[in-house]
């Protein structure tokens, strides 16, 4: 088992780190209600994804 030799300095373990930020979803505009919706998600308000009714939203 590999047992490191000397202690990992605060800036060396958090220079590593560094990538491992959180990011906000991108959100992008529906074609058809306008509203913000996920990438390649059906829109959850109006119930349509690429021009086509997938989903009936009103019930």
């Amino acid at each position: 088992m590999a047992v490191p030799r000397n202690r990992t300095s605060n800036a060396r373990k958090n220079s590593r780190r560094s990538h491992h930020a959180k990011v906000a979803k991108n959100a992008t505009a529906c074609s058809n209600c306008k509203k913000m919706r996920l990438s390649h998600k059906v829109c959850p308000h109006c119930g349509y994804y690429a021009g086509r009714l997938l989903v009936d939203a009103t019930a």
